[in-house]
């Protein structure tokens, strides 16, 4: 017996505000995609339109792969006699609002994390978290901005008890949309960093935007927030909702104490909450994840899950690639794989994770280019510089323009040697240039903004060394 939510052609239609020019109002549909390459037999592919494409030109192509018809703003599109067809003013929003409908039939309680930073990790532990006790989907990947939240939205046609999603932005009133296709009970803000600082004037008005992650919260509304970070929680003040707060060492509801930090080893705790006290062991790198760990727990007390059941779910979670990976390779080198992106803040951390692990050999830091931090940027990496350097790193490889010339050349200057240091235009001449550089016993540290491509550097340290 199928037990997914029934989605006809003409619930859909309703659910759009579209017209249904060909097809049964009483066909159902099997599933949404917008890529043609990449849909099932039987979807309806919605042609959206984009800054750099037009979904419109791809339906011919979705309708010989096996879709059943398309939803269109141009009902040309559809060819002379099309099986399935549903025409809209907007494809976009007809997403957006197929999205909001199957949100709302679900009856899933919904759990949405924003931040400038874990928002994946915290994600990923708090869907860990939840299921000793619920039938729980989480978001894929990092599906969290106006085009991949409706598409998570959408498969809780499954009919989860939980669904765990993430909220992105890059510009004022993005997460505010995602509010509104959402409709989350549980709010998770995880902390204020110097990201996508190209497109605010400064760190407070990237906390402003942030903080739509509270727009609408009612009496009902339970909101999970880091007590360690002040401009988050300056921005409760007011809020109508249920306030739960985490932190490490600090005032919270649920704190971490006894904390042991073992590097690359991840980190142990003891995690008092409302509700008891549990020793957690995660194989997360660094005090950001232990944060993260904690906002999942706190969830997970908001949701009932008990306190043991929770503990022993986060301590399975890894790291994904490119999020703190650890790869030990044959010749006794340990990569730390933290390639997907980077902001001052994590890349500070990082570095200073890699110093404090117990382990014996140099320290390497291959470190990409921070982007989008605007008229911050050079004094920014200028400042990593300096963290690489007082953490006593060996061998500085540094990745991109002149931002990234900068941190090497403040390295430099706050004491680590010229010859230490190693600048490359892009990753596919870093991993040239490094291999021959490292050694046995290095802890090498990879990390830097997605348009770097660092992981390049990664994988081609495993390809010569596993």
């Amino acid at each position: 017996m199928d037990e997914r939510l029934p989605l006809t052609l003409g619930t859909l239609a309703r659910a759009v505000d579209g017209r249904l020019c060909a097809g049964e109002p009483s066909v159902v549909v099997r599933g949404l995609s917008i890529d043609s390459r990449s849909l099932n037999a039987g979807d309806l592919f919605v042609a959206i339109q984009g800054d750099r494409f037009d979904g419109h030109t791809f339906v011919a192509d979705a309708l010989a792969r096996g879709a059943m018809g398309a939803l269109v703003s141009d009902e040309t599109a559809l060819g002379p006699s099309p099986a399935v067809g549903l025409v809209v003013g907007d494809t976009l929003r007809a997403l957006q609002m197929a999205s909001r409908y199957v949100r709302r039939a679900s009856g899933a309680t919904v759990v949405a994390i924003t931040g400038s930073a874990g928002k994946t990790t915290t994600k990923e532990l708090t869907a860990a978290a939840l299921t000793s006790s619920y039938k729980v989907f989480r978001s894929y990947g990092n599906l969290n901005n106006h085009i991949g939240l409706p598409l998570s939205l959408l498969e809780l046609r499954a009919r989860p008890e939980i669904a765990v999603v993430e909220f992105g932005m890059n510009a004022p009133g993005e997460i505010s949309r995602l509010i509104t296709l959402a409709e989350p009970e549980l709010r998770v803000w995880t902390n204020v960093a110097e990201v996508h600082s190209a497109f605010f004037p400064s760190i407070e008005a990237i906390a402003d935007a942030k903080a739509e992650i509270l727009d609408g919260a009612t009496a009902e509304t339970v909101v999970v927030a880091n007590a360690d970070d002040a401009r988050v929680m300056a921005r409760l003040a007011g809020v109508p909702a249920r306030v739960a707060t985490f932190g490490v060492g600090g005032d919270a509801d649920v704190t971490a104490t006894e904390v042991e930090e073992r590097g690359l080893d991840g980190t142990r705790a003891l995690v008092r909450t409302p509700v008891g006290q549990a020793r957690v062991t995660t194989p997360l790198v660094g005090r950001g994840n232990l944060a993260n760990v904690l906002a999942a727990m706190t969830v997970a007390i908001q949701l009932r899950v008990p306190l043991a059941a929770a503990a022993e779910r986060v301590a399975r979670v890894e790291a994904p690639p490119g999020r703190g990976q650890i790869h030990r390779l044959s010749n006794g080198v340990v990569v730390v794989d933290d390639s997907y992106n980077a902001n001052p803040t994590a890349v500070n951390t990082a570095v200073l994770t890699l110093a404090r692990d117990r382990r014996e050999g140099r320290r390497v830091a291959v470190l990409g280019e921070m982007l989008e931090l605007g008229r911050r940027a050079t004094p920014l990496h200028v400042e990593t510089g300096r963290v690489v350097a007082a953490a006593g790193v060996g061998l500085l490889v540094t990745v991109g323009g002149e931002p990234a010339r900068a941190l090497g050349q403040a390295a430099i200057e706050a004491g680590l040697g010229s010859e230490d240091v190693l600048h490359c235009e892009d990753s596919e001449s870093a991993a040239t240039r490094l291999g021959p550089l490292v050694r046995a016993g290095d802890l090498v540290l990879v990390k830097g903004s997605r348009g770097v491509r660092t992981e390049t550097v990664v994988a081609r340290l495993v390809e010569e060394w596993t």
